[in-house]
């Protein structure tokens, strides 16, 4: 009986050595052996591995890509322009032995990391322009029709190309003497580059006074090609009226020359036919007005309404 109690023993015991000194390594990461604080050795393939039990502690880190939010910042441009300025870090452990002994662990990695790309960003964007940061450069065009104002983003190199300086000068200084802690430095992206809150409302103090002149440059536009367009429609009207009261005139002085020459033929042919339109005119104007004129019965002005010589009445 003690036999038997002494193998389940014995075989407990190897058990619990087999558990401990057994592990497994999976292929998304590596495994850093350590003995009393003091690095072993670092398992990079995958699979099954060994390690003495009881002493060796496993310290398990990432080989993939490892991500960074950096803390958004504010930063000034070239014209200095406040912006805040969002990005994010993506990152390599290349080798886990600098990484544990220089940054420890991944929480330290993301602020160490974070502030030497902060700075190497801050740095860029003070040499930059604001259309360079945010990535393309504005334009306004107006519909000369319309007066529509469209407002189109053209995309600038120069964004891609500031961040890969930036990229390029981080991973340089995170593997540099000084740092050298087993990372590399894979991408650095903005995400977004804002004005601070505090200036927000002056930039669209801005933005609405430049909307609002050029709503009045538009109006005052608008106004003046109506004033000459109504100019030019009345001087047109008066140029055809003079012209229709030109013609008029010399019409009526033609149809007059034409009367008075066919009344001076007339005359010409028949004095008497003269005398006798002029006595009917003479009718005409004293008896439409109902007025008694006396007369000698002798007077020229009766001898056309007088009965025929030879004749009584």
């Amino acid at each position: 009986m003690t036999r038997v109690r002494l193998i389940i023993i014995v075989l407990i015991l190897s058990g619990i050595a087999l558990s401990g000194a057994l592990f497994a390594v999976d292929e998304t990461e590596f495994a850093v052996i350590t003995r009393f604080g003091e690095i072993q050795h670092v398992e990079y393939s995958p699979g099954l591995k060994v390690k003495t039990p009881f002493i060796d502690r496993v310290i398990r880190l990432d080989n993939r890509l490892l991500h960074i939010d950096v803390p958004t910042a504010t930063m000034p441009d070239v014209q200095k322009q406040n912006l805040e300025i969002d990005a994010y870090v993506r990152y390599r452990i290349i080798d886990p032995e600098k990484f544990l002994r220089r940054l420890v662990s991944e929480l330290t990695a993301a602020s160490r990391l974070g502030n030497i790309v902060i700075s190497e960003i801050r740095e860029e964007v003070a040499r930059s322009t604001r259309s360079t940061i945010i990535g393309g450069e504005s334009k306004e065009t107006t519909d000369p029709e319309t007066g529509e104002i469209t407002r189109t983003v053209t995309p600038l190199i120069t964004r891609a190309e500031m961040m890969d300086r930036v990229l390029q000068r981080s991973d340089q200084a995170v593997q540099s003497t000084e740092n050298d802690f087993g990372v590399t430095i894979v991408d650095v992206r903005i995400k977004a580059a804002d004005f601070p809150q505090a200036t927000e409302e002056s930039v669209f103090t801005r933005m609405r006074t430049e909307r609002e002149v050029q709503a009045t440059r538009l109006r005052y536009e608008g106004q003046r090609q109506s004033l000459t367009i109504h100019a030019d429609v009345d001087r047109q009207v008066a140029i055809i009226l003079a012209e229709a009261e030109r013609d008029a005139n010399l019409l009526r002085g033609e149809g007059e020359a034409e009367a008075i020459r066919l009344l001076a033929s007339a005359l010409e042919n028949d004095p008497e036919f003269f005398a006798f339109r002029r006595s009917l005119q003479a009718y005409e104007a004293f008896l439409a007005t109902n007025t008694t004129v006396v007369l000698s019965a002798d007077s020229d002005l009766f001898k056309f309404i007088q009965p025929p010589r030879g004749q009584t009445e």
